[in-house]
C-alpha cells in the first residue's frame, strides 16, 4: 500500500499537488543492502560499476512487485478510470539500454494493468544535466543544476499531453532537489488537466 503526501507549491511549482511513495529512502550504505528500496534503486541505476544482467534482472523483479501492487491502489485513491504514466527522464541526455530499466520496467508493468495509458516517452532529455545524486562526490558530469524550467529547457515534452490526467513516476523524490516539481509544472504549463506523482524512495533527512 503506497504512502500519500502533498508536494507543496514553491517556486518551482505553482501549486500543491498529491504525491504517493512506496518506502522511505536513507542515504549511507542501505544500498549494499539486499532487499532495500535503496539497493534496487541503485542498482538499476547502474552508473558506477556495471552489474552482470542476472543482478539488474533480479531487481527488475522486486520493481515490478512494487508497482504491481502501488498502481492499481494510486488509481483507485485518484477516482479516475484510466491514468496516463510519464517518466522523469534521467539526467543525461544519452545511456546505454542497460542504464534505462526503471523505465522499461514500468512500461512493462502497465502494459499489463487495466487503467494505465503508457506515455512514458511524453518527456525526453536532449540537453545534459548535473546527476544531483552524484554530483557532491564530483561525479555530476556536465549541464546545470536544477533551477526553475530547467525540464522545459532541457526537455521535449509531448503535445499530446494537453488535457490529460497524469501520473508522473521517478525512483526517488527530494524535497530540497525540486526536479520533480518542476517536471509537474512543466507537463501543467504544456496542458495536462491533472498531475499526480508517484516515487518508490522518499528520501529522509
Amino acid at each position: 500500500m503506497p504512502h500519500n503526501f502533498l508536494i507543496e507549491c514553491n517556486q518551482y511549482l505553482r501549486e500543491n499537488t498529491q504525491a504517493f511513495y512506496n518506502s522511505n529512502y536513507f542515504g549511507g550504505g542501505r544500498w549494499k543492502v539486499e532487499g532495500t528500496i535503496e539497493n534496487i534503486v541503485c542498482t538499476l541505476k547502474n552508473d558506477i560499476e556495471p552489474y552482470a544482467d542476472s543482478i539488474l534482472q533480479n531487481k527488475v523483479q522486486e520493481l515490478s512487485q512494487i508497482l504491481v501492487n502501488d498502481l492499481p491502489e494510486i488509481l483507485k485513491y485518484t477516482e479516475l478510470n484510466t491514468i496516463t504514466v510519464c517518466v522523469v527522464p534521467r539526467a543525461k541526455a544519452s545511456y546505454n539500454e542497460n542504464q534505462l530499466f526503471f523505465k522499461s520496467t514500468i512500461r512493462e508493468v502497465i502494459s499489463k494493468l487495466s487503467g494505465f495509458i503508457d506515455r512514458t516517452d511524453f518527456i525526453i532529455r536532449h540537453t545534459d544535466t548535473r546527476t544531483t545524486h552524484r554530483d557532491r562526490s564530483g561525479y555530476g558530469g556536465s549541464g546545470k543544476m536544477p533551477f526553475p524550467g530547467i525540464t522545459r529547457e532541457t526537455c521535449a515534452i509531448s503535445e499530446e499531453v494537453i488535457g490529460k490526467n497524469i501520473l508522473l513516476i521517478d525512483d526517488i523524490y527530494t524535497k530540497s532537489i525540486n526536479i520533480d516539481e518542476d517536471a509537474i509544472q512543466a507537463l501543467l504549463d504544456k496542458g495536462a488537466n491533472k498531475v499526480f506523482f508517484y516515487a518508490i524512495g522518499r528520501t529522509v533527512k
